[in-house]
């Protein structure tokens, strides 16, 4: 199934804030898409379309028919739900490699008061001076300006100075990873209307006002990766991944028991916990054995040997989220306080075991302000596609004027219109 790219961006708020905002998590165990209709900034989900994913590994896209197939399934599911049909789709990275680091840029501005222009025109330039060679950039954040070296500076607007400086805050994803996504929303005859990190998406649905403000940690367990964000000051100013994810407990359930993946996940999501409970040597759980149709031959255990599988595997994956958070050097900025999301935070007792590996106060966040979304889909499990909804009504920066010129010539080819897509849309997202 091939298609043309039909390549936008949006520019500002206002279509998301009164019509239709369609969105889309591609994530290893799952695909979802959701489909709101916003008035007046508030939105109210209308149609929601769920499917097993096939063919994403690791949250990057593997197998591109397979991925194609499943986009198709969820997206025709929620369009139905719904009575509307869409045109284009906000998705969600959680794969492509995502950095994360902060950038400055310094122009001089003759000692004249700082205006709105000057502001703009130290953003747009230290976004093209911060454009790596093999990366595209999803985020440029402005975390903190300076005027002559003096910083701290929120809003620069009115002051004077001889020169003016910008901290932003970098999220960027391999380039090749992104043409590969673009290509493949394509074949589905969608247009890309922006692609959002997936910690950023999970912490706009779940977290309140007040932790992203005085510093909280968000961490997403998804099935291939978790994936962390750190807010400070209402903004982004980290994030990173580990590559361990609720699929590694699943898989490591049907190995350490020799049990169908299926009959693992199954335990997993029944009898799973973090930690051991008094009562779990006393609970027994039938496990089917690989290969044997016979009930018969099943094994009985203790539940206290399927959590001694699953603990493990839960505590290294806290204790990366621990050292990738202590080597960036914001663990103190972002506080005493994390949120859990994802599908895997739904286990009991993972809540304490993590508070005891961070050494923080954790609770287990849901999606926030939305209308409309049913009790089985309003849970951690769905705070990504769901924030995906909240970035869209999100005021984004005015593009500087007299920023970066383009070709009046349309460029031909596949690889030609993605390009420039990826250049002129992602480059110049300020979010």
């Amino acid at each position: 199934m091939g298609g043309t790219v039909r390549m936008s961006m949006r520019k500002g708020s206002t279509k998301a804030r009164n019509g239709i905002v369609a969105t889309l998590d591609l994530g290893t165990t799952k695909t979802t898409c959701l489909i709101a209709r916003v008035d007046g900034g508030v939105p109210r989900v209308t149609g929601i379309g769920m499917i097993g994913s096939k063919g994403i590994k690791a949250g990057t896209i593997a197998d591109i028919d397979a991925a194609e197939k499943n986009i198709l399934s969820a997206v025709q599911a929620a369009e139905q739900m719904a009575g509307e049909t869409i045109q284009g789709v906000i998705v969600s990275m959680t794969g492509g490699n995502l950095s994360s680091r902060v950038a400055q840029h310094e122009l001089s501005i003759d000692s004249h008061e700082i205006s709105d222009a000057d502001v703009r025109r130290v953003l747009e330039a230290g976004r093209q001076n911060m454009e790596p060679t093999d990366r595209t950039m999803l985020h440029t954040i402005p975390v903190g300006f300076t005027i002559d070296g003096s910083r701290g500076i929120r809003d620069p607007r009115g002051m004077y100075g001889q020169r003016l400086g910008v901290n932003m805050h970098v999220v960027s994803a391999s380039t090749s990873a992104l043409k590969t996504l673009a290509m493949v929303i394509a074949r589905c005859h969608l247009e890309l209307d922006g692609v959002v990190a997936a910690p950023y998406a999970a912490g706009m649905s779940v977290l309140v006002p007040d932790e992203r403000e005085m510093g909280c940690t968000l961490i997403d367990l998804g099935g291939g990766v978790t994936t962390m964000a750190v807010f400070f000051d209402g903004k982004l100013v980290f994030t990173d991944s580990v590559p361990i994810g609720g699929g590694h407990v699943t898989t490591d359930i049907a190995r350490g028991l020799s049990t169908p993946l299926a009959h693992a996940e199954r335990m997993k999501t029944l009898y799973g916990a973090a930690l051991v409970a008094s009562a779990d040597e006393r609970e027994i759980i039938e496990v089917p054995l690989v290969g044997e149709d016979d009930r018969l031959t099943a094994h009985h255990i203790p539940k206290s040997i399927l959590t001694g599988i699953i603990q493990p595997r839960l505590e290294e994956t806290f204790e990366l989220v621990r050292s990738r958070l202590e080597a960036s050097g914001l663990d103190k900025i972002a506080g005493r306080r994390a949120v859990l999301s994802g599908g895997a935070s739904q286990l009991s007792g993972v809540r304490d075991l993590a508070a005891h590996i961070l050494d923080k106060q954790v609770r287990v966040g849901k999606p926030q302000g939305f209308h409309g979304l049913p009790v089985d889909f309003a849970g951690p499990a769905y705070a990504t596609c769901t924030g995906l909804i909240a970035h869209a009504l999100q005021p984004t920066s005015e593009p500087a004027k007299g920023g970066r010129k383009t070709s009046a010539v349309a460029p031909t080819g596949m690889i030609g219109r993605l390009g420039l897509w990826l250049k002129e849309n992602f480059l110049s997202s300020i979010i």
